[in-house]
């Protein structure tokens, strides 16, 4: 009897373990494009077109292959509109003895999948999903005993056991972190170099075309699409990174400039989410730029850090605390979130520019993330599910497994210090200090108060007042919380006054 194997749409890897034992001509393929995935959220324009053009132009490399592959279009008039409703119409049929799947990425899918598991008629079998470096028990028994779970640490712990960038016992170079050679300002005259950009295939122009036609009411543009929707247009972004953008990356990783999405940033979150690259080999690839002397240390170990350490941590911490840290809300934030992150239609330089590429390219970089929309919204005291539910429905890269621990752990400190060890809370300062944003500004980021300052300056100590119950014993802000207190009890209640002001003049009014 045939195997029904299901792929989803981040599962585009010919190593996926749903896969493993295939028999091409035997066994089918099952995949679709369902409304349930594409509306969740409201996901961007550019996100739906990726998804669906990678998951097509996967499926064509797979039937070439001689693989029998049911292939669901969204505009198909049968479609049921979930993935649980297309495994039921396939096994209708019948002609299956048993199911195939490898686990899902998210938490919310994944009970759909288990429900659909307990009420099959057949067996259904879900495998570890191994295209990560770290598997959910291996995080479990990192995670076991520990008061505190710093990425820092479970980073050398992957290190040692993969052997990158290590000489012999000890971390190459002698230090595991070089991140503080990797906070410089662009200087001026320096512009970052040209980037490599997708053109898209036809199958691909195919499905722009119908999100333009199905989805056109979400938010985002398609006119830039550039993202690679095969392995093969992956692969050479890569190489394109690899080669001409590594060796600088690590000085300017973290520095911000107008009108320039892109900056040293590898372009490759979007294919390796998706399955298109595999983490190990682009981390050796790395290394091995760094090996060959093209490249120097603090910008391979950066990169390597974000993939090896990064996107392996979160993941571990969102599978060992969901679901209910998809309720956490710390701080008690309760604010709406201000119309201009979905109109970019704001006088603050810094969070126009990131809207407004966030909107052409379904992408910003970490620090506009974190440093820009996620600090202000922390600021704001918005409510986590709302900016959740923005970082989600805005990125190409967003899954639930990546983003919830990035927004509601690093941004927004919802989650109590599971994530970060303090809020990543700033103000006008660090955003003048890493961009050039600030120059053209109409709000001065030297002023603290009053209508023409900057609001972050005006937003940053009525913050620690407002939490000062729940961030006073944090001793990452020992500091901050001493120069609080010498402003006297009549300085902080005024400053806190033109915080509650600075939140009602942005919009960030009381959730209904």
């Amino acid at each position: 009897m045939a195997v029904l194997r299901l792929v989803l749409g981040d599962q585009l890897s010919d190593g996926l373990s749903a896969l493993e034992g295939l028999e091409p001509g035997v066994d089918t393929v099952l995949m679709a494009e369902v409304r349930d995935e594409a509306t969740y959220v409201r996901h961007h324009k550019q996100k739906i077109a990726l998804t669906f053009a990678a998951m097509r132009n996967h499926a064509e490399r797979l039937a070439a292959r001689g693989v029998r592959v049911r292939y669901v279009r969204i505009d198909d008039p049968d479609n049921s509109g979930s993935i649980t409703g297309e495994l039921d119409r396939v096994l209708e049929g019948g002609g299956y003895d048993r199911v195939v799947a490898t686990e899902c990425g998210e938490w919310r899918l994944a009970e759909h999948l288990a429900g659909f598991a307990e009420g099959a008629r057949l067996p259904v079998e879900i495998r570890e999903d191994r295209r990560f470096l770290c598997s959910h028990d291996r995080f479990r028994r990192w995670a076991s005993g520990k008061s505190q779970l710093r990425m820092e640490f479970f980073y050398r712990e992957m290190r040692r056991e993969t052997g990158l960038l290590m000489d012999g016992a000890q971390p190459e170079g002698g230090r595991w972190n070089y991140d503080a050679e990797n906070r410089k300002k662009l200087p001026r005259g320096v512009t970052p170099p040209a980037r490599l950009r997708t053109p898209p295939n036809a199958t691909t122009r195919v499905a722009i075309a119908d999100v333009e036609r199905l989805f056109g009411d979400h938010f985002g543009s398609l006119e830039a699409f550039g993202w690679p929707t095969t392995a093969a247009e992956a692969e050479a972004v890569l190489a394109h990174f690899l080669e001409v953008i590594l060796p600088s990356f690590g000085d300017w990783q973290d520095a911000m400039a107008e009108n320039q999405p892109w900056m040293w940033h590898g372009l490759i979150s979007t294919s390796l989410n998706l399955g298109l690259l595999d983490p190990l080999d682009v981390c050796r690839r790395a290394e091995a730029v760094y090996r060959a002397g093209r490249a120097p240390l603090n910008a391979v170990e950066g990169f390597i850090r974000q993939i090896l350490g990064w996107r392996e941590f979160v993941r571990g911490i969102y599978w060992l605390k969901a679901p209910e840290y998809r309720v956490r809300n710390f701080l008690d934030a309760d604010r709406a979130l201000p119309w201009f992150y979905w109109s970019g239609e704001t006088d603050m330089a810094c969070v126009a520019d990131a809207v407004k590429t966030t909107r052409d390219n379904a992408y910003a970089h970490h620090i506009q993330r974190l440093m820009v929309t996620g600090n202000l919204a922390l600021l704001l005291g918005v409510h986590p599910d709302a900016v959740d539910d923005w970082y989600m429905a805005v990125y190409a890269d967003a899954y639930e497994w990546v983003e919830m621990p990035n927004t509601r752990g690093m941004a927004l400190f919802a989650d109590g210090g599971i994530v970060g060890s303090k809020p990543y809370a700033a103000s006008g300062a660090y955003i003048d200090r890493m961009s050039d944003y600030c120059g053209g500004c109409r709000y001065d980021v030297k002023s603290k108060s009053g209508d023409a300052a900057c609001p972050f300056n005006r937003l940053y100590w009525g913050f620690l007042e407002r939490n000062r119950g729940r961030l006073r014993d944090n001793v990452r802000l020992a500091m901050p919380y001493r120069t609080l207190d010498g402003f006297g009890e009549a300085r902080r209640a005024a400053l806190a006054a033109e915080a509650e002001a600075c939140r009602t003049l942005l919009g960030a009014t009381p959730r209904d």
